[in-house]
């Protein structure tokens, strides 16, 4: 697993496993204590809407004939553990939990089937969306923009994309469960989709649409996404 973090004040990076905690430049760390950063920076987010047959099913929507994407500024990113803020403009606050593709190297118009060399690895993400603002508005912009409105960590690691357990908890309570071989447009088509249409650098993120169960967050909450062979990502409501 790939993992940035704060130590003396300073932004380091290294590699994570749980028999071993941290390791980064030689020197074996805690994960206890330590303040975990976004695992990369992203230049941009690029996410795609309406990407699971159930939740277009939850919708009544007809399945997409093409992947909708929308893009998250490098202003909303939030790092683990962090404070979702509700914007005063806003009474409806909704998490998406999702997988997130870390890009590894830059790329345009890459083929489906040599996707996966592009590819860094695969972190958790959340979609945070001002619902109400994103019905009053027509258009997604505002209401996927806020600061801390795309938290993504813990870390990133490597899985099977077309196969990987998702989980989305509030409180602990689990309002969100599927599985990605659910995705109506795999990951391999995603990549291939997107660098058609624009430049994909090191650290871009690619958040892959969230399963049915979407719903409200509250000032107070604990929200939680878990992806198999991964982790879970963390954060709370202000």
């Amino acid at each position: 697993m790939i993992v940035r973090f704060l130590k003396d004040g300073i932004a380091r990076g290294g590699s994570y496993s749980k028999e071993n905690g941290i390791i980064s430049g030689g020197e074996i760390l805690e994960l206890e204590g330590l303040f975990l950063l976004p695992p990369c920076q992203p230049s941009k987010i690029v996410c795609v809407g309406l990407n699971y047959t159930k939740h277009a099913e939850e919708l009544k929507m007809k399945l997409p004939d093409e992947p909708i994407l929308f893009l998250k500024p490098p202003s909303s990113i939030l790092h683990p553990e962090g404070h979702i803020i509700y914007p005063p403009s806003s009474s409806q606050v909704d998490y998406e939990g999702e997988l997130a593709v870390v890009i590894g190297k830059r790329c345009k118009n890459v083929k489906a089937a040599e996707a996966e060399q592009y590819i860094m690895g695969y972190t958790c993400f959340n979609d945070v969306t001002a619902r109400d603002l994103q019905r009053k508005d027509g258009q997604w912009t505002r209401a996927k923009s806020f600061d801390t409105f795309a938290p993504f960590g813990p870390w990133i690691g490597k899985i099977d994309p077309s196969n990987a357990d998702i989980q989305t908890r509030v409180n602990g309570k689990i309002v969100q469960k599927s599985n990605t071989s659910d995705l109506i447009f795999d990951v391999p088509r995603l990549v291939e989709f997107i660098s058609g249409v624009m430049t994909l650098e090191p650290g871009d993120v690619i958040a892959t649409g969230t399963p049915p169960g979407v719903g409200q967050l509250r000032r107070g909450d604990a929200v939680e996404v878990e992806i198999g062979g991964i982790g879970t990502l963390r954060n709370f409501v202000l």
